[in-house]
């Protein structure tokens, strides 16, 4: 089902056909894809008819040596390895046995390769940044193993499933098997139950057996829009119209030296004509009353207006590019994981204008230049 849900989200089939090849499994198995429905829900039926003959038996270490010489890519070998180690792990417990004395059962054991190594294949593929799953349903009743018959689930997915949020009793049938715990347990970064993303793509796999309730496995392609952090700022503003206009650069300075985040002034029209500056301060609340204190020393205002207002910022680094000039830092600012803008910082373009006796256009020019060269 798993391989199933992977190739109608998109996995090209001869991709996978030609990667588990690599395998060496030749005459051991055969793999058919096809298009089929469940309760009216179209999606891709993986079936693997395993070939009668001689199957040897493979423990733990035997699968580590098929994978490790096989021709995968060393990603897929890794994590395919690693879902073998946590499937022999939970046996391994379960039977209080060495871990590489546990032993995959003879047919089980290339539904196992195919399954395990095939979701490696087709996740590499997909290159996805994250995976997540929904709290995962196992099912009820029984299920008949090689140890007898089992409540559900099966001491092995119930081990793998180990700290992972589960449902039961959906329908009285086996719906999780090791294998699937394990390549969810494997993969899965986070199981929630809330689908906070953006669905690009739907991929339905197709069980074998027609239950009461769609039996099928659906998997999502996404896109996760990081949230923008906000902080609780302050806006103070007044009204001047009788201050000496070169008087505001001081109170500027010590407005900043305060805890001010931002000052601007925007010219205005007051009553009677009058012209006027309106003076705005952006401050944390923490230091508010500190700037206050600035605005009532420093300028001829005798009250305020106060306005509470949320700050958006977008996520930023700031790294430092060499000119011929002098070093000059540049902040980068990201949106939804992506770069969007890059500016060079004014006064260190300023100091290296000064220094240099050039005009600060050279100065850019050659910060430009250099950014140029990193792209």
């Amino acid at each position: 089902m798993n391989l199933g849900a992977l190739l109608d989200l998109g996995v090209d089939e001869h991709y996978l056909r030609n990667e588990l090849s690599k395998l060496s499994l030749d005459g051991e198995f055969e793999m058919t894809v096809h298009r089929d429905d469940r309760k009216g829900i179209v999606g891709t039926k993986v079936d693997i008819a395993i070939k009668s003959g001689d199957h040897p038996h493979r423990k733990l270490k035997d699968i580590e040596v098929m994978i490790g010489s096989s021709g995968l890519s060393e990603r897929v070998k890794k994590k395919t390895i690693e879902m073998f180690v946590r499937i022999a792990r939970a046996e391994a417990k379960i039977h209080d046995q060495p871990l590489y004395d546990v032993h995959f059962h003879e047919v089980g054991a290339v539904d196992s390769l195919l399954d395990i190594t095939g979701a490696a294949i087709a996740l590499e593929h997909l290159r996805v940044d994250k995976i997540l799953s929904s709290s995962v349903q196992v099912g009820g009743g029984f299920v008949k193993c090689a140890h007898g018959l089992l409540p559900v689930p099966a001491p092995a997915t119930a081990e793998l499933l180990s700290g992972i949020p589960i449902k039961t009793g959906l329908v009285p049938y086996e719906t999780t098997t090791p294998t699937g715990a394990a390549i969810l347990a494997s993969n899965a970064e986070l199981f929630t139950d809330e689908t906070a993303f953006t669905i690009l793509k739907t991929g339905y796999g197709l069980g074998m057996r027609n239950l009461e309730i769609p039996n099928v496995l659906r998997v999502y392609l996404g896109e996760i829009f990081e949230e923008i952090p906000t902080s609780e700022q302050v806006i103070l503003e007044t009204n001047i119209d009788d201050m000496s206009p070169e008087l505001f650069e001081l109170a500027e300075d010590r407005l900043f030296k305060a805890g001010a985040l931002d000052v601007f002034k925007t010219p205005i029209i007051m009553k009677k004509g009058r012209p006027a500056i309106l003076l705005s301060v952006l401050v944390d609340k923490a230091r508010e009353r500190d700037v206050m204190g600035v605005l009532f020393s420093e300028t001829t205002t005798i009250g305020l207006r106060k306005c509470n207002v949320q700050k958006v910022e977008l996520k930023r680094e700031v790294e430092t590019v060499r000119t011929k000039y002098g070093s000059v830092r540049l902040k980068r600012a990201y949106f939804n994981g992506k770069l969007i803008n890059v500016k060079p910082e004014y006064e260190d373009a300023k100091d290296l204008a000064i220094k240099n006796d050039v005009p600060i256009s050279m100065v850019y020019s050659e910060i430009r230049m250099e950014m140029d060269k990193k792209c």
